[in-house]
């Protein structure tokens, strides 16, 4: 294999510090350059809509991807402030927003995505708030006071964990969600009827299947924000903060002539996170990837897809082999619940549930398997991370499953999940 002394990395956030890391645990000693916009090195997003949110009069938790020394003891230039504002890949250079040009072997695309927006909520607004960056959390904290009321704009995760945490300020809330349910992306019906039993036990406001029909946004942060929708209902409120998804950052991509996946948005990338040019790789929230599992093209918006697709780049770069991604898994922190979910959603998986969905309970457990022709391929799990652990390989490997079984309390999960292996290994 060609001989490799520089990889660029464009974009400093969370892929971008797990790759930097694995090339180093690789055995990769040459130049690294890492180059991001944001101010501030490499921090973990989870957190901002939960414990960053919250912080207001208590410190701001350290949400650092990497100890503060690591960018500098392990040899990797990071470049924050700056962006990438063109990519050669004829010649394998990048153009800085700074006139640095930068020669690279390979190149990595980290890049990310932004808040999406709407054109009636414009982030100028002072009343108007959109979560994506460090900044932007610290922006929203500010207004989130006791007895003030917020409107919050899309019922997906990221707009209920900013409901939760305001709720948990002693903030009122208005939820409002154009679809006929929360989550109706990620989850079915049954688990969208309990998250909303769930709101509205909380105390927040929640209109589904509601149009925005008009909006009256201030002058200044003093005045409140006006939201008029379809049903003739009107919500004032102090802030309103605007949660409807994440547009992935394929600009540079495209530029550089890449292929861009049409269906989705995002940077086209193989099982390697190789793009279509062989010198450039991509990961994280701006890719398209074509899982097996489902022979469809998708952007997976996680922590975890954006540790896996940057540890698998990094062996791909060095021309090394990698672990298989892991199965998916996603988790959030809401109205007093840890939620896990396991898997993708499908549209023909029926649903069986473990536990009780007594959404008024101090400590509501449960867990929902999601089935196609007896076999598990979606698992979401309420305050029981663990039992779900123990679920994972049912799931990987699709093994079939007793239904009854699994939801008789009086076997523990960890057990059913060992007698469902244990009887797909016998023969016959």
């Amino acid at each position: 294999m060609t001989s490799i002394s520089s990889i660029l990395i464009v974009g400093a956030g969370q892929a971008a510090a797990v790759a930097a890391s694995a090339l180093r645990d690789h055995g990769y000693s040459g130049r690294i350059t890492v180059v991001g916009n944001e101010a501030h090195a490499p921090y973990e997003r989870p957190p901002l809509s939960k414990s960053v949110l919250a912080a207001v009069d208590t410190p701001e938790p350290a949400i650092a991807v990497k100890a503060p020394d690591f960018f500098h003891s392990q040899q990797v230039d990071l470049r924050l402030g700056v962006e990438v504002c063109a990519l050669d890949p004829s010649a394998r250079q990048a153009v800085l927003s700074d006139g640095t040009r930068l020669g690279y072997d390979r190149c990595l695309l980290a890049t990310g995505g932004t808040a999406r927006t709407l054109p009636a909520f414009p982030a100028s607004s002072p009343a108007v708030h959109y979560l994506r960056t460090l900044d932007d959390a610290r922006a929203l904290r500010a207004r989130l006071r006791p007895g003030q009321h917020i409107a919050v704009v899309g019922g997906g995760f990221l707009g209920l964990e900013i409901a939760s945490t305001a709720l948990g300020l002693g903030v009122d809330v208005s939820i409002v969600e154009t679809a006929p349910r929360v989550l109706a992306r990620v989850v079915p019906p049954i688990f969208s009827a309990w998250m909303q039993e769930r709101i509205a036990q909380y105390g927040a406001k929640l209109y589904t299947g509601q149009a925005i029909a008009d909006v009256q946004l201030p002058d200044d942060a003093g005045q409140p924000a006006i939201l008029g929708l379809a049903d003739g209902t009107r919500i004032q409120a102090a802030a309103v903060a605007v949660a409807i998804g994440l547009a992935p950052s394929t600009l540079l991509a495209g530029s550089a002539g890449l292929r861009v996946d049409m269906s989705n948005g995002g940077i086209a990338v193989d099982a390697h996170c190789r793009s279509s040019d062989p010198y450039i790789y991509a990961a994280g929230d701006c890719t398209s990837q074509t899982r097996a599992d489902t022979a469809l093209p998708l952007r997976l918006e996680s922590w975890q897809n954006a540790n896996e697709q940057a540890r698998i780049a990094a062996c791909s770069m060095l021309g090394q082999d990698a672990e298989p991604a892991a199965y998916p898994w996603f988790w959030t922190d809401q109205f007093d619940c840890n939620i896990q979910m396991l898997g993708l959603p499908r549209p023909d998986l029926d649903y069986i549930v473990r536990g009780s969905l007594d959404s008024a309970s101090d400590s509501p457990r449960f867990i929902m398997l999601g089935l196609h022709g007896g076999k598990p391929y979606q698992a979401l799990a309420v305050n029981a991370g663990g039992d779900l652990r123990a679920l994972r390989p049912l799931l990987e490997r699709a093994l079939p499953v007793e239904a009854a079984q699994f939801c008789d309390e009086s076997m523990t999960v960890r057990a059913f999940a060992k007698a469902a292996q244990a009887l797909a290994a016998t023969p016959g």
